[in-house]
């Protein structure tokens, strides 16, 4: 006969309930539609306990909703610009599906059905990708924080995101673009094109920051537009810190920029102020791609141009990735690799220049072990 648990009585309802102490010592109770359920619970939960992994199921009744309120609030490693751009994902996709939810009750099987509502709708698999990330990085959070026993977006899969061919200009599209935009950012079109500058770091640019006798610029700061403020700080990582050396054309450029007015900053507004990126795209940047018929194109093509112009005149990928501001050679073979086969073509080059045939290298005296002995 099984021993009976006297921790699994049956109450005057017909239900049953499950008595417990949690990890400080404290009497529990949960209340079962059968008596088997009870014992279940009571084998996994004393468990938990004596793992240490025991977790209020009290402290899951929070929505989510709420708990993102108060774990937004200690999140401090992010910039204003990311926090902006996660605060869209959870007012478009994920609050809207499990903002009045309580933590506790988010079960995995709904988020894959929601990661699949998603894509059906149909958004992009990188969309997706990201909203997903952020309802995790929520669920984690409330998983450390001992609200939640595990994380229900684990083993979700994901939409494969395929990497979209990015545009490259020759440069003699380069030099219809920079005619073709407004004379104030000629300067800055070369630049980005033949320095490899995100549109960010080309507006937070001052004028210290130029050598134009040494011909290089040092690249220590971006500049965001988050909800109509801009706010600046330094590069995301320490890679993105990095002086780039330039052609002397494209200095010559920036020289006669610089003349033609002082400013804190190198490209500004027509009022001088600094340089608001989404206005300056719309009013600038659009009619000069129009006009030189280059659509469609992004302020960020100029950098991968810049990058495809570095490969075409022999630059190696670690050369690549110290101008870019890549934190590793690997993400710049990952990104780039398929630009480098004639890089690889004048290393075979290289190596036939050095290559000595075996029929005109000289005799060398043969050695053979035999029996332990060595002969000639």
């Amino acid at each position: 006969m099984a021993k009976r648990d006297r921790n699994v009585e049956q109450a005057p309802s017909g239900r049953w309930k499950a008595r417990y102490r949690d990890t400080d010592g404290r009497p529990r109770s949960v209340t079962f539609d059968t008596k088997a359920e009870a014992r279940q619970f009571l084998i996994t939960v004393r468990a938990d306990v004596q793992r240490g992994e025991w977790t209020d199921p009290r402290l899951g009744d929070v929505t989510l909703e709420e708990w993102v309120t108060q774990w937004r609030e200690t999140v401090c490693h992010l910039r204003p610009s990311t926090l902006a751009r996660d605060d869209v994902y959870l007012r478009s996709y994920i609050l809207s599906q499990f903002g009045r939810r309580k933590l506790a009750s988010i079960t995995q099987p709904e988020v894959a059905a929601w990661v699949a509502g998603l894509r059906a709708r149909p958004l992009a698999p990188a969309t997706v990708a990201k909203a997903y990330q952020i309802l995790s990085k929520a669920l984690t959070a409330a998983v450390h924080a001992r609200r939640i026993a595990y994380n229900p977006c684990s083993e979700i899969k994901l939409p494969r995101i395929e990497q979209h061919e990015m545009r490259f200009l020759t440069p003699a599209h380069v030099g219809l673009l920079a005619d073709a935009i407004d004379a104030k950012y000629r300067a800055l079109v070369l630049l980005a094109a033949y320095g490899g500058l995100r549109i960010g770091e080309l507006a937070a640019l001052r004028p210290s920051s130029l050598d134009l006798l040494a011909g290089r610029v040092q690249v220590g700061e971006i500049c965001v537009e988050v909800n109509g403020r801009l706010t600046s700080g330094p590069p995301k990582t320490r890679a993105g810190r990095r002086t780039v050396a330039l052609p002397r054309p494209v200095v010559d450029e920036l020289a006669a920029h610089l003349q033609a007015g002082k400013s804190e900053f190198v490209f500004t507004r027509a009022d001088g102020g600094q340089l608001r990126v989404n206005s300056w795209r719309q009013r600038y940047w659009v009619p000069a791609v129009a006009h030189a018929d280059l659509r469609p194109l992004r302020p960020h093509d100029l950098r991968h141009t810049a990058v495809a112009i570095w490969i075409a005149t022999g630059a190696n990928p670690l050369e690549v990735a110290r101008r870019a501001g890549h934190t590793s050679v690997s993400f710049t073979l990952d990104r780039y690799g398929h630009l480098f086969p004639e890089a690889d073509r004048t290393l075979a080059q290289r190596l036939e220049a050095v290559y000595v045939a075996p029929a005109a290298a000289p005799t060398a005296p043969v050695v053979e072990l035999e029996k332990g002995r060595q002969t000639r």
